[in-house]
């Protein structure tokens, strides 16, 4: 009897993938990767081949894709509760590129990187961006 799979995310790269199957395999499902050796080989082939794609059995699918979307997707703080925006108060809010400057990317390509680094957040709501205090 063969068994039938069922896709429930793919990736772009295989870092992303594995970061996924072992949140899933800890919930005890087989997970199952299609195509990773081949965008680890030569990952400019990834988007004409679809990406690297998680499979599990049919009957693993719902809960696969239950623990997928339990995944928290925006910045959250050192308790676990969401990073508000102070101007919008939105929820939704992820890390941002500190290299908005000619000076930060001079530095950051000389290796010389800067002593005293703030995070930077930007609300993807109200596009804001933030320093937490």
């Amino acid at each position: 009897m063969s068994e039938i799979f069922k896709t429930v995310a793919v990736f772009q790269y295989s870092s992303e993938a594995l970061i996924i199957k072992g949140r899933i395999e800890s919930e005890g499902i087989q997970v199952f990767t299609m195509d990773m050796y081949t965008i680890d080989t030569d990952p400019l082939v990834s988007n004409a081949i679809g990406g690297v794609k998680l499979k599990v059995k049919a009957e693993d699918e719902q809960k696969a894709l239950q623990i997928i979307e339990s995944i928290q997707e925006y910045a959250i703080d050192d308790q676990g509760e969401s990073i508000c925006c102070p101007k919008c108060n939105g929820e939704k809010t992820v890390l941002d590129s500190t290299i908005d400057s000619l000076k930060s990317l001079v530095l950051l390509l000389l290796f010389m990187l800067p002593i005293n680094q703030k995070t930077k957040y930007r609300c993807k709501d109200c596009n804001h961006k933030f320093y937490l205090k």
